[in-house]
């Protein structure tokens, strides 16, 4: 006999506590635990029977050979995914409402559907709906099983009869589970949906794909114990009304983390963008102050984005400091360094910085394009067009070396530029095909730029 009792669940973090207190003791969240009921068996014996099957097995015993990826249809999730779909793997995908979650996964599944067994599993939509997708997609010719069903344990039996290769269950807010009596989409139910799901994926080798809500917040809806069940955590990211889409791995157990997708959104679903950097960059005939070309590095790929800045007169009571797709905190310390060993005061200038493109930039590859940004749009001394950048700025107003220094240099060359203001320990030691500057301060950089 099963025996059952209240549980409550911290809706932010998913840490069960036994009674019902105001503060979560394990992430501090207030007035975020919700009742939910917990079934405990009394018995044993199913425990001892699993136990009693498993065996221990030798690493060295194992062929990973046998695992074969197989292509989603598109080249940039494929990058993003480390190399295509793994069999028993779950990947988890959230974005915005409207990003095109759905859209892209309807075009992959028929993609995959032409050599294996595939299955698209819905709770949100028609199956009327769906076809009326596929139609504009030009993919209602495709060999795809639809299944429309919020049941969890439904779902399940039903996947079991037609044995699929590749499943796509849109979305995991939208199941639930007749074991527990909380509504669809609550921290209990999303727990145990998923942890159905994931078992029956490692159970029958399934190739599982999971959409996932977002919060205001921009993170996927739920426990983070979500996040941790699953093999890959994928997000979709776009500007608000842009038409370019960015597919971010947060975490992949198959591949590197933090790799990037771009797709661009079309009339007839999404296509791939070859050359990213065209999309962050726009190759001006003149020069303008307030901007330089910075070469980034995202994962496995470099990138070339223009980053602007804007120096204006405060007008205000305190001056301004503001940051689009970079760190505001960040701008603030290289402008105290600018202040400290360049001798160059804004404390009666608001600073506003961007990168253009929508895409946010993360690491310290981009303090020198930064500054040398600011300091071209208060002297109004435009850079070069023909002119890329990338170092670390630190606090003493030395430029310390990044990783991938040549790399970045020839994605550079590529795209036809002729001269780069880097950091002198990432000066190669032979000839690449475009002039270098090498600097190792930042004053050094300043007299470099002046020289363009």
């Amino acid at each position: 006999m099963a025996k059952t009792k209240n549980i409550y669940i911290c809706d932010s973090c998913g840490a069960q506590h036994f009674k019902w207190q105001g503060q979560c003791s394990d992430c501090g969240e207030w007035n975020a635990l919700s009742e939910s009921k917990f079934a405990r068996s009394r018995s044993s014996q199913s425990v001892l029977s699993v136990t009693q099957k498993a065996t221990p097995t030798s690493l060295d015993s194992l062929d990973i050979t046998r695992v074969e990826r197989s292509s989603s249809g598109f080249l940039e999730l494929d990058r993003v995914l480390g190399g295509g779909l793994v069999p028993g793997s779950v990947v988890l995908i959230g974005g915005d409402p409207g990003i095109g979650k759905s859209t892209l996964l309807l075009s992959v599944i028929a993609c995959v559907s032409q050599s294996k067994q595939s299955c698209y599993v819905t709770g949100e939509e028609s199956l009327d709906q769906i076809a009326l997708r596929a139609k504009r997609l030009n993919v209602e010719k495709a060999q795809v099983q639809l299944h429309s069903e919020t049941c969890v344990e439904n779902v399940v039996e039903t996947l079991r009869k037609i044995s699929p290769q590749v499943l796509v269950i849109d979305s995991i807010q939208t199941l639930y589970s007749e074991q527990l009596s909380s509504a669809p989409g609550s921290v209990a139910q999303l727990r145990e949906c998923a942890a159905q799901l994931v078992r029956f994926a490692k159970d029958f080798n399934v190739a599982t794909i999971l959409v996932g809500h977002v919060t205001k917040e921009g993170v996927l809806a739920g426990p983070r114990v979500l996040e941790h069940m699953v093999d890959t955590v994928l997000y979709f990211e776009s500007d608000l009304g842009s038409r370019f889409r960015i597919l971010r791995s947060a975490k992949n157990r198959f591949g590197a983390a933090n790799e990037l997708g771009f797709f661009v959104m079309g009339e007839d679903g999404f296509k791939e963008v070859t050359s990213p950097s065209a999309i962050f960059l726009s190759r001006k005939t003149d020069a303008v102050s307030g901007s330089a070309t910075l070469v980034t590095r995202e994962s496995s790929r470099s990138l070339l984005v223009e980053v602007q800045a804007l120096v204006d007169t405060n007008l205000g009571a305190a001056p301004r400091r503001l940051a689009h797709g970079l760190d505001a905190q960040r701008l603030a310390l290289l402008l105290a360094v600018l202040h400290r060993h360049s001798k160059i005061d804004f404390s009666s200038n608001d600073v506003f910085a961007n990168v253009v493109g929508g895409l946010r930039v993360v690491e310290t590859a981009e303090d020198l394009a930064v500054c040398l940004a600011v300091v071209s749009s208060y002297s109004e001394k435009p850079i070069s067009t023909n002119v890329v950048v990338f170092g670390e700025i630190g606090l003493t107003g030395e430029v310390r070396p990044v990783p991938f220094g040549e790399e970045r240099l020839a994605e550079a060359q590529k795209h036809g530029f002729n001269k780069a203001i880097i950091p002198m320990a990432n000066v190669p030691k032979g000839k690449i095909g475009i002039e270098v500057c090498g600097v190792e301060k930042l004053s050094e950089a300043l007299e470099a730029l002046t020289r363009n």
